[in-house]
């Protein structure tokens, strides 16, 4: 998945009203404002009510559902290999937002404060929070990807991650 390629599906989302959100490896790039590695997809918080618009929007760009994980994720690629990788958000008044988890007592928390913006290609697009960011890569052995992520992000923004 290339920068270009990210703000193709940005912009489809886009003009079809669906609000969106970068996290993973490219929102990490986002926030850093630059891209550091290759990525293989795409992950996209989106508002489950606006889930039909995403799908519609995603179908017209060629993408098809290879995944249905639903509630918490589901996945779509298109014939030339790119993949997205969606998450739903139930969101609250107060602007927070909550994503099924596996286990129905724990779901994975969004508070406010982590809907931001960074950059890609310089071009400025809706992401997830450092800190945000940080809370995801928790829990887990991490990838060499991961670790290359986090050092990013304590680079660039002074923050301590757990590895």
């Amino acid at each position: 998945m290339t920068a270009d390629d990210v703000l193709e599906v940005l912009a489809r989302l886009s003009e079809a009203g669906a609000d969106h959100w970068i996290g993973g490896g490219w929102g990490i790039d986002a926030l850093v404002g630059a891209q550091s590695r290759e990525h293989r997809d795409l992950d996209l918080m989106h508002r489950l009510d606006q889930e039909p618009a995403v799908l519609a929007a995603l179908a017209r760009a060629g993408f098809a559902e290879t995944l249905d994980w639903r509630p918490v994720r589901f996945a779509m690629a298109d014939a030339s290999g790119r993949e997205i990788d969606l998450h739903p958000l139930v969101f609250g008044e107060d602007g927070s937002a909550v994503q099924a988890s596996l286990d129905p007592e724990r779901p994975f928390a969004y508070p406010a404060s982590c809907f931001v913006t960074g950059a890609v290609a310089g071009q400025v697009v809706p992401c997830l929070s450092a800190a945000q960011q940080v809370y995801f890569h928790q829990g887990y052995e991490p990838t060499d990807r991961d670790r290359h992520d986090m050092t990013r992000l304590r680079q660039a923004f002074g923050i301590a991650t757990h590895f």
